[in-house]
């Protein structure tokens, strides 16, 4: 009888569940950020100076009320949303669990906090008004669509 080609599971020993701890698992997070990876490339061609003052104008009252969530974090986390057709929810959950998105969106060190509250994106559709979304939006597509699609879930 022929033998059957098999695949060999990996020769790591089970670990039970219960003894598996996060502090054991490996990361790479003591070395750079990749500058190939898409989100970063990406953050180095967008005008956020110009995207920022688009959505600034759109504010309504600036003086009084609590300070407003960053411009770039706002406008970041909608074009990630965007470029990869997440729900609000799904966006901040990617952002939180993604160092290269925390990047784009402007931090400067990797945080498993949330960046905000994911009803926040009501707030940011309801300040931008259609001229001022068609606005990004052109300006965005400006970059060409194949500069903007992650090649991978960086």
């Amino acid at each position: 009888m022929p033998k059957s080609l098999k695949f060999r599971a990996s020769k790591v020993s089970y670990v039970i569940e219960k003894q598996l701890i996060i502090d054991g698992f490996d990361t790479h997070f003591s070395t750079k950020l990749d500058p190939t990876k898409s989100w970063v490339i990406l953050s180095k061609k967008i005008l956020w100076d110009k995207l920022v003052s688009i959505y600034n104008s759109s504010q309504k009252n600036s003086k009084l009320g609590a300070d407003s969530i960053n411009p770039r974090v706002a406008i970041g986390s909608i074009i990630i949303k965007h470029i990869c057709d997440l729900s609000d929810r799904e966006t901040v959950q990617q952002i939180r669990e993604n160092m290269y998105m925390q990047y784009f969106i402007g931090y400067t060190c990797f945080t498993h906090e949330e960046p905000f509250d994911s009803s926040l994106f009501v707030g940011f559709r309801k300040r931008l008004s259609i001229d001022k979304i068609n606005e990004i939006n052109g300006m965005i597509l400006s970059y060409s669509e194949s500069q903007l699609i992650p090649a991978e879930s960086s």
